[in-house]
């Protein structure tokens, strides 16, 4: 199966994955960014986002497909999907291929966002700081299908270590 954490950046995504991966046997985390990033190298760097590239929700399907063919378990997924044709088209592609897909969605509001993002020490995140504050307004646009598309999970208050509890309790265990 896949576990599909969504949300915008600073929602606690990646921080969330990680306890999820260590909490739940056999699971992988799955950096669907990764297919961007090579995408890049053969594509060049996109007008706007590597998401935009037809070939990323494919590769993104097809990837998943082909590891969870060799090794089983669960792939947990951190992209931050905001274009509801995109994620209608991995989903999609996901269900043909026969892997159940949980999606959640990691919220928090406006202001929290903010400083998480603002002090976010992490040298990745700080080089990408005003990108992803740029972002929120997309997010915000995107919240009424991302809210018909995923289970909501509000982080504002949580840690990641409860948000992993709460999620693996919504998805099945065997």
């Amino acid at each position: 199966m896949i576990i599909w954490l969504n949300g915008t950046f600073g929602a606690g995504k990646t921080t969330t994955a990680r306890e999820l991966t260590a909490r739940l046997p056999g699971a992988r985390l799955f950096d669907a960014e990764k297919v961007g990033e090579m995408l890049w190298h053969v594509l060049g760097v996109p007008e706007r986002d590597f998401q935009d590239f037809p070939p990323w929700r494919g590769l993104v399907v097809e990837s998943a497909r082909q590891v969870l063919a060799y090794v089983g378990g669960t792939l947990v997924v951190t992209q931050t999907v905001l274009v509801e044709e995109y994620w209608r088209e991995i989903r999609t592609g996901l269900t043909a291929a026969g892997i159940p897909v949980h999606h959640f969605l990691l919220h928090t509001d406006r202001d929290t966002l903010v400083r998480r993002i603002r002090t976010d020490v992490e040298p990745e995140s700080v080089a990408a700081r005003q990108w992803r504050l740029d972002h929120l307004d997309a997010y915000e646009r995107a919240l009424p299908w991302l809210r018909r598309e995923a289970e909501v999970v509000d982080t504002t208050a949580l840690e990641p270590g409860p948000v992993a509890e709460f999620v693996l309790s919504r998805v099945p265990s065997g």
